[in-house]
């Protein structure tokens, strides 16, 4: 299978939106997003999703806020597609791209932009992709990507389990450990997992 991996830009928009509508949830996931949650302050979300009605259906919502952050750069990461498909995604940014005060207490993302770290905050794989590699080409294209744009550290936060969960959007800790990953924190069963580039 020939993975090819690509970095989200507002031109591959429609492939973005094409994955998370058409292949992303097709299994029955418990997950109904865009990623776009990651990005978003708590005032943001409270903005985004306090109207009663769109609590009853935040789709549309959630699908206008991905739709703001591709186009002003926000929301980034990388597509991974095969035979010219979108079939997995990877939420990436630069630490300092995640806000300080996120939608949810417990979303450690955010770090200063001097300390030069990217965040691999989300996968989401589509199911008949799942465990052949593709989370594997994704993390390593971020890894290639950071060590070459001059970041010290690649960091991950993966839930700490003994059984392996087919909607681990965070990614599992194997994973990680593939790459040379460590971990460096570890509270309530979630982990930091960081690998050094210098």
């Amino acid at each position: 299978m020939n993975i090819i991996i690509k970095p989200l830009t507002p031109e591959l928009a429609d492939d973005y939106f094409d994955f998370f509508e058409n292949r992303a949830f097709t299994d029955d996931s418990p997950y109904r997003c865009y990623c776009q949650v990651f990005q978003m302050t708590k005032q943001q979300y409270q903005a985004a999703y306090n109207d009663p009605e769109t609590q009853k259906n935040p789709g549309p919502a959630s699908r206008k806020v991905a739709e703001q952050q591709i186009a002003d750069g926000v929301l980034r990461g990388y597509l991974a597609y095969v035979d010219e498909k979108s079939i997995g995604w990877c939420n990436a940014n630069d630490r300092a791209n995640y806000p300080a005060e996120p939608y949810d207490d417990d979303v450690p993302f955010h770090a200063p932009i001097e300390m030069k770290e990217k965040a691999v905050v989300c996968f989401e794989i589509a199911p008949e992709y799942r465990g052949k590699g593709v989370a594997t080409a994704l993390l390593q294209q971020v890894i290639t990507d950071a060590k070459a744009e001059g970041y010290v550290a690649v960091v991950g936060f993966p839930v700490m389990r003994d059984e392996r969960y087919e909607w681990d959007n965070r990614g599992p800790v194997r994973l990680y450990e593939k790459d040379g990953f460590t971990i460096i924190s570890e509270k309530d069963g979630k982990a930091v997992m960081r690998k050094e580039l210098r």
